[in-house]
């Protein structure tokens, strides 16, 4: 049965699949990496300035990498994904994302690959394509390569958001990543895009808004308290709640087409969510493993 932690983390891809709506809706055209800047910075800078914390020792390179691999290069391999790939290829590939982590956490966290994991894996992707391919999809080695980087980097980032736990609060290391990662996508945005609008709608600062306050500060602060609390399996398998999201938004406030196959890979993407959330096994010895525990309550990992 899903637990309360589950369910709260859940909530995170769950926002994320509000994105493409807010962006269509309510942000200025063809500018995807100033959103994302706009997403990470100003809400990373909040939670430091909330938290008064800032990091110590090897946090200040850990926030950096980790930042970088879960917010700025995800986010930059995802708009050249997005700008060279129908959005169906992009979210199939994105879909790997559980395997990989999967394949990671055999070795840097010492958990065990089961068949069950494998599966639901297969199935998730499954689902996916199911749920947002089109037939008519074209490929671009560019387009593909940046889709599977972008799989690749966040993967390794939640593994080692796992791997590496941090001693201060969690919104203070949530915060050091938004930073970190808002200031990886400054160049990248102002070298793509040029600089921002002269001028923005009240539409398009209560989009950011909801980016900022919403899309990062509080979703992000709930996916890295479920990877304290969770395996990073278990997490990362809820990252596919966010198309299937996108896809019935779409479809109840855009008025988009929901077909018979949809709705079966909808089935099948929560069906794989629902399967992968057994605990994994950890490695105790040569050949004996034993459940990964969860922080007991009332730990750092309760409090967000």
């Amino acid at each position: 049965m899903l637990n309360k932690q589950l369910l709260l983390t859940a909530l995170a891809p769950a926002i994320w699949g509000t994105t493409y709506l807010v962006t269509t809706e309510f942000l200025p055209p063809d500018r995807p990496l100033l959103a994302a800047v706009i997403r990470a910075l100003p809400a990373g800078l909040l939670l430091v300035a909330l938290t008064r914390r800032l990091p110590k020792g090897d946090w200040w390179w850990r926030s950096l990498v980790l930042g970088t691999l879960n917010i700025g290069a995800f986010l930059a391999l995802l708009f050249v994904a997005a700008y060279r790939l129908p959005g169906g290829v992009a979210a199939t590939l994105g879909a790997l994302q559980p395997l990989l982590v999967a394949g990671l956490s055999t070795g840097l966290l010492g958990e065990r690959l089961t068949r069950r994991t494998v599966l639901a894996g297969v199935a998730g992707v499954a689902g996916v394509s199911l749920l947002v391919l089109q037939s008519s999809a074209r490929l671009d080695a560019i387009g593909v390569a940046a889709a599977a980087g972008g799989a690749v980097v966040m993967a390794t980032g939640v593994v080692l958001s796992k791997r590496w736990t941090s001693p201060a609060p969690l919104l203070a290391t949530t915060g050091w990543q938004l930073v970190a990662g808002g200031l990886v996508l400054v160049p990248v945005a102002l070298a793509v895009e040029g600089a921002p609008p002269a001028s923005l709608s009240g539409a398009n600062l209560a989009g950011y808004a909801y980016l900022a306050l919403i899309g990062a500060a509080f979703a992000y602060a709930l996916w890295f308290r479920g990877i304290r609390a969770l395996s990073a399996t278990q997490v990362t398998f809820l990252g596919l709640l966010s198309p299937v999201v996108a896809t019935l938004l779409g479809w109840l406030v855009l008025g988009q087409r929901l077909t018979a196959w949809q709705l079966l890979g909808a089935v099948i993407v929560l069906a794989a969510v629902v399967g992968a959330q057994r605990r994994p096994l950890v490695r105790t010895g040569a050949d004996n493993y034993q459940p990964l525990t969860t922080p007991r309550p009332g730990t750092d990992a309760e409090m967000v």
